[in-house]
């Protein structure tokens, strides 16, 4: 009995598309997510107000490009660093070999509020 019930509901959850470090994210409301680093400190909020869209259930704005007043508030977790990742450059038949790596840094952020 209970899947069907499932099924029949239809939740509502806010949603909004929101462009930071050059990238677009979909979030939503309590959402877990790593950007690329902002300039503040953990426990601190952050607003974006780079936001391309904002839906709910079947009511959605398009920005064009941004929609003006819409704002998404974020409570900043912690930064940190992403795994390495390794590159090797090779050329066959020559002895040459370049190896390097890379770790980006990023910022963990809980979205807290969702505002249009």
């Amino acid at each position: 009995m209970a899947p069907l019930l499932q099924r029949t509901m239809k939740v509502r959850i806010m949603y909004a598309i929101i462009e930071t470090g050059g990238k677009q994210y979909r979030v939503a409301q309590g959402q877990v997510l790593k950007i690329e680093k902002l300039e503040a400190d953990a426990g601190h909020t952050v607003n974006f107000d780079r936001v391309l869209m904002v839906g709910e259930g079947e009511q959605i704005k398009f920005g064009a490009p941004m929609i003006e007043g819409a704002k998404v508030e974020a409570e900043v977790l912690m930064h940190g660093r992403a795994d390495k990742i390794h590159i090797i450059k090779f050329r066959r038949r020559k002895h040459h070999m370049k190896r390097a790596g890379h770790r980006q840094y990023y910022t963990q952020v809980k979205i807290t509020k969702i505002g249009a």
